[in-house]
């Protein structure tokens, strides 16, 4: 037992934990033990806008595999996390929240910047701790740790300003660190089973195998089984897309070539995925979920076996560890594959689907002109993007249709705001991956509506001297609600018109370099260009206003008016 203040408690947890690297705002709640990060070797990264923290501990978070810490002042300030906690928790981030309190001797007065903090973050997090003791301010910090890595997701440490102060006498915990399981006997054997007497196996890879780093057992399974790899929704760095059994990601603006063979499977092997409604809805007017197919799926949650698809064979467990057993038991199975003996038409089929998709995609909106089609600059800076790049996509038309060409050979280079979908994710979250591998290049595909909403933290990486690239695609709409209008709507655009300022010289007008591209043949060079600075960049694509599929054809229905004074007429 020492004796240290409470601060030093905390800061020694952080130590404890591995931290290094911290995002937030500086205020007065927290200020005590803050004043000892420089000393223990912890950086605090300071940013412009708290939801910006929130998004940057995130990306650290997933690109790192390690767990993400952002902190605030007691009540504004904290409840400006809400937007970017809610993403990390539908991400499965592990992230610690830090939300110093308004002081315990003045609690329910209405003091200054007081709010009850806990209920914001109470359906967002994983676990919440209050410290209402200075006794226990370590043992509860440590807590948030084991459970944000435990159980992939936001921990929420409460702590009232007063209880940074005095003495305490605390026995310092270390990380409780649990190896993965690889599922029960009986449903590993039920397991095995299925995939001995299926005739077509196709391998969904979900986000699950990339937060267990399974990515190499997943790949020895397809290759024993000689099975066609689908990414799953956003996943799109969950199988390597050199490798001959891949065949890109499912959901919205997806991969043709993976529906088609999707659709085509008589058993659907889901490795480390809940299988989310949104990530499965036909696409590209293909109704790709195999109907009679059997359904096998692995998750370490249990709560997410067979809760979207009927699931024939769960098995609770870690992504990597099971997908391992399961290979080890069909190589010491004496029964033969059923799939081995069509193996050469299914390889035959998977290379046509793949060329014809790449064939597609070769011609597929890839006009010349200026402003750019957006499916020629997503095409251009696939081609000119580092093997090794991390990006990070915002919520909205352009940036949805980027999944039908961002692949990925390392995973933990792909980070979407997943089911959460909030505008203005993009920036900050590839700010957090930059921090975490400062020598991976981190690109940002962000809208010019969701820009908005985050280039204030082009401040962030002028004054951190934090080098991150982000492509704006500046078309002068909110695209995904515009095209809704068109659909549902006979083109009557409220809110929906944008009338942008230049990006680009406002960029340099913060510090970091802007640069306008309005060719097609200028985006490879910008991107090399920006990725060899060693400041910010700001890549302002001038898009055309052509749009994508509807992004939400399941929500919306033609409108339907009973009162004749809010009848239209169609407007062209």
């Amino acid at each position: 037992m020492a004796k240290i203040t409470p601060s030093e408690a905390i800061v020694e947890v952080l130590v404890r934990q591995g931290v290094k690297d911290v995002f937030g705002i500086v205020g007065s709640a927290f200020m005590d033990a803050l004043d000892l990060f420089d000393t223990a070797g912890i950086r605090f990264i300071s940013v412009a806008h708290e939801q910006g923290a929130a998004h940057m501990a995130d990306g650290y978070a997933r690109a790192s595999n390690k767990v993400g810490v952002c902190l605030a002042q007691n009540g504004p300030g904290i409840t400006n996390f809400v937007t970017g906690v809610a993403a990390a928790y539908w991400a499965h981030t592990p992230m610690v929240v830090f939300t110093p309190e308004t002081g315990s001797n003045t609690q329910g007065l209405g003091g200054f910047q007081e709010t009850e903090q806990l209920p914001f973050f109470e359906k967002i997090t994983k676990y919440q701790a209050h410290v209402g003791n200075q006794q226990r301010v370590a043992e509860l910090l440590s807590r948030c740790f084991d459970y944000a890595r435990l159980e992939r997701g936001p921990a929420q440490y409460n702590i009232p300003r007063d209880m940074f102060y005095g003495e305490v006498e605390d026995d310092l915990p270390n990380p409780l660190l649990i190896e993965g399981a690889s599922g029960g006997d009986e449903s590993l054997s039920r397991a095995v089973k299925l995939i001995k007497e299926s005739k077509f196996p196709v391998i969904l890879s979900g986000g699950g195998v990339v937060m267990s780093d399974g990515v190499s057992e997943v790949i020895a399974l397809a290759e024993h089984l000689s099975a066609p790899v689908v990414n799953t929704y956003l996943h799109n760095d969950s199988f390597p897309c050199t490798h001959s059994l891949w065949t890109g990601p499912i959901g919205y603006q997806g991969s043709k070539a993976a529906m088609n063979l999707l659709s085509q499977a008589d058993l659907v092997i889901a490795l480390g995925t809940r299988l989310g409604p949104f990530g499965t809805l036909p696409q590209h007017g293909i109704d790709y979920w195999p109907k009679g197919a059997k359904l096998l799926q692995v998750d370490r949650n249990p709560r997410v076996l067979g809760l979207v698809k009927r699931t024939d064979v769960g098995i609770c467990a870690d992504a990597k560890a099971a997908t391992g057993e399961i290979l080890s038991r069909l190589q010491s199975d004496n029964r033969p594959l059923l799939c081995s003996s069509n193996k050469e038409q299914r390889l035959r089929e998977v290379s046509k689907q793949r060329k014809d998709w790449e064939d597609e995609l070769n011609t597929w909106g890839q006009d010349s002109g200026t402003p750019i089609a957006p499916r020629r600059i997503l095409r251009e800076l696939e081609r000119a993007l580092p093997k090794d790049a991390m990006v990070t996509t915002d919520i909205g038309n352009i940036c949805s249709v980027a999944n039908s060409y961002l692949r990925f050979e390392d995973s933990r280079s792909f980070f979407a705001a997943m089911s959460f979908g909030n505008c203005g994710y993009a920036f900050p979250t590839a700010i957090g991956a930059k921090v975490a591998h400062p020598s991976r290049p981190a690109v940002a595909y962000v809208g010019d509506g969701a820009w908005g909403m985050s280039l204030q933290e082009t401040l962030t990486c002028v004054r951190e001297q934090i080098p991150v690239v982000a492509v704006v695609f500046n078309n002068g709409q909110w695209g995904a609600e515009k095209k809704n209008q068109i659909d549902f709507y006979a083109n009557r655009f409220i809110g929906t018109n944008l009338t942008n300022p230049s990006f680009a010289k406002i960029a340099q007008a913060m510090g970091a370099e802007g640069i306008v591209v309005d060719s097609a043949d200028q985006i490879g060079d910008a991107l090399k260009q920006s990725i060899g600075n060693d400041r910010c960049t700001i890549i302002e694509c001038m898009a055309t206003q052509e749009l994508g599929d509807p992004f939400r054809r399941d929500a919306l229905k033609k409108p339907q008016r009973l009162m004749q004074k809010y009848k239209h007429t169609n407007v062209s």
